[in-house]
């Protein structure tokens, strides 16, 4: 089985599709700044869950993060639940520079 993923930023999502077909197999919601992608939600089917479509949107929407040094904000508990489980891809985490003082 092969799982093409596509980004469609006109829709504000990352789209994969199974072996050449039209039909949408999973999708990878995301919300984009000059500087940050907040992947926000993903749903993939029952049909088409088990079967890597999830795990290939989330390893070619954070690829394309970093080749686009975009640091990323995993809101969505897929991404997060993958992240971590994925070391090599901890390094793009958001972490936030705002810091109070007591």
């Amino acid at each position: 089985m092969t799982v093409r993923v596509d980004d469609a930023p006109e829709a504000g999502r990352y789209e994969a599709r199974v072996d050449g077909e039209t039909e949408i197999a999973g999708v990878a919601e995301y919300i984009r700044t000059a500087e940050l992608v907040a992947f926000v939600h993903t749903e993939v089917p029952a049909a088409y869950e088990g079967r890597g479509v999830g795990s290939a949107l989330a390893r070619t929407a954070l690829d394309d993060a970093r080749a686009a040094g975009l640091r990323v904000l995993a809101t969505c508990p897929y991404f997060a639940g993958w992240i971590a489980r994925h070391p090599e891809y901890q390094d793009l985490l958001y972490q936030s520079r705002s810091h109070v003082s007591d």
